[in-house]
């Protein structure tokens, strides 16, 4: 038989059910003009700007944080944090999305894994070249590496005066305990099938020919950052080069050297867009919907689950830790 705790626990979440069924029908904004269900995550299209012409929007999608796939979907407690598969779907639809007119990604981040960046870029381009609808560039705080990586193959990028953006360069770094462990009396033993299996092992340096392996992938990751911004930004290779060695540009120098287009806030953005569409089109905004299943769902773990805390802190210290290629401008 349940206990009288476990009952009481499933009464309140009941009632915390019903009071967010309450909660949703008083409250859900007129403004929502669709709803869909992405990788386990509610999402919905919000109005922010009402055109006058009809039929067709112009849409909005805001990735901000550092580019990487966790793996977790949004939860009531995370809606804040970047989650890459969500952010591909949303892409993906409104690529796809006939009544979407044109696109506008406001673009807030360091940077972030290659792979995860290549994979936003991939879309990004496919957008611009099979759909033919323009895709627009906002830059926040910072857009720098992967965040410019995944700008180039835009069709326009704003940047704001004091946007950071630019630090266009791959960056795999590692730690060396070895020091330490030895003053402490501390021994690792490693067995291995082959003379590079613990490559960037924190245990020990690194030898020359290790650090020959590492920067034949770091320079052939750089080598397709530099494809990138060539066939992106119509710039030759060598005006690239003398650009991407890592350093960070304002909005303003950015310009200057043509990485980014134009001076402009969101506004400005949304204006362009719509006088070269010509066409004053609604603006809507893609964001995560929290659904009652979410709410559900986070209500009921947390107060069924007696071991709710520790498996966060058990999924924090399962993170990998293990050194990987990154268009990366800071940690």
């Amino acid at each position: 038989m349940m206990s009288r705790k476990r009952w009481l626990a499933l009464i309140a979440a009941a009632m915390l059910f019903v009071a967010s069924v309450a909660i949703s029908l008083v409250s859900s904004p007129a403004v929502d003009v669709d709803e869909w269900v992405g990788t386990g995550t509610s999402y919905k299209q919000t109005i922010v700007e009402t055109g006058t012409d009809f039929g067709k929007s112009i849409a909005i999608l805001e990735l901000s944080g550092v580019i990487q796939d966790t793996g977790s979907a949004p939860s009531l407690l995370n809606t804040g944090v970047y989650h890459h598969r969500d952010f591909l779907k949303q892409l993906e639809k409104a690529g796809k999305d006939p009544n979407i007119a044109g696109i506008i990604l406001q673009v807030n981040t360091p940077g972030g894994g290659v792979l995860e960046s290549a994979e936003i870029h991939k879309q990004v381009e496919e957008i611009v070249q099979d759909s033919e609808k323009p895709v627009y560039v906002s830059m926040g705080n910072m857009a720098a590496s992967g965040g410019y990586y995944i700008s180039a193959p835009a069709t326009k990028i704003y940047a704001h005066p004091q946007t950071i953006t630019g630090s266009i360069g791959v960056i795999m770094q590692s730690i060396d305990i070895s020091g330490l462990a030895e003053n402490l009396g501390i021994e690792f033993n490693t067995f291995k099938s082959g003379p590079y299996k613990d490559i960037l092992s924190q245990t020990r340096e690194v030898t020359d020919e290790e650090e020959d392996i590492l920067q034949t992938l770091v320079d052939e990751m750089y080598d397709e950052f530099v494809r990138v911004i060539v066939d992106g930004r119509g710039m030759s290779e060598t005006e690239v080069r003398e650009l991407a060695d890592g350093r960070i540009y304002t909005g303003s120098q950015a310009v200057a050297t043509g990485l980014v287009d134009e001076l402009g806030g969101l506004d400005d953005v949304i204006e362009s867009m719509k006088e070269d569409l010509g066409a004053d089109y609604n603006v809507i905004r893609y964001e995560h919907s929290l659904g009652l299943y979410d709410f559900f769902s986070m209500s009921t773990n947390r107060f069924l689950s007696p071991s709710y805390e520790l498996q966060s802190i058990e999924r924090l210290l399962n993170q990998s830790n293990t050194p990987t290629l990154q268009y990366l401008y800071a940690e």
